[in-house]
């Protein structure tokens, strides 16, 4: 029987997190300063959690809650840097290499753009994709919703994975 070649491939992801007084609000592994933070059992960073869901997808793994289930004490208060790193070892595992993420924040507050080269290098960090693979974009949703009522921040993100050396010899 001859190997199937694999073909690169995409994986959406998309988290929502409301507002909640007295938390520190991270966005990318950055501590952005807001008078709110977000919910959550992690630490509820919004951004990271739809890249992991996207890289997760991209693969076919599942997503955040099936690896990382929220009802479970292991992960209160969980790094979702470490999270993403995880995933990024689950996907290189399954024979898969990272080789893109892209994401929007929509957010009404706060300005997510000083922010975003700092949200890069951490995401770099975790990664290891080149900063230029790496691209985190922000948008409002012109007052509409709950994003529009400032009642929490929500973000799509998009990652593409290839197959390992090995998949394509």
């Amino acid at each position: 029987m001859t190997a199937t070649r694999r073909y690169p491939r995409t994986g959406i992801g998309y988290d929502v997190h409301r507002f909640e007084e007295g938390r520190e609000l991270l966005l990318g592994g950055v501590a952005i300063p807001h008078e709110r933070g977000l919910e959550g059992h992690s630490d509820a960073d919004v951004l990271l959690h739809a890249i992991t869901d996207a890289v997760l997808g991209a693969a076919a793994l599942g997503d955040v809650g099936l690896h990382f289930p929220p009802g479970d004490a292991k992960w209160k208060g969980a790094d979702s840097r470490e999270l993403l790193r995880m995933a990024v070892a689950l996907v290189e595992d399954a024979g898969w290499i990272l080789v893109n993420v892209d994401a929007t924040v929509v957010a009404e507050a706060p300005m997510v753009n000083p922010h975003s080269a700092a949200m890069r290098l951490e995401i770099r960090e975790v990664t290891g994709l080149p900063i230029d693979a790496i691209s985190i974009k922000a948008t409002t949703n012109e007052g509409m919703g709950f994003v529009g009522r400032e009642e929490g921040i929500a973000v799509i993100a998009v990652a593409t994975i290839a197959p390992g050396d090995s998949d394509n010899e």
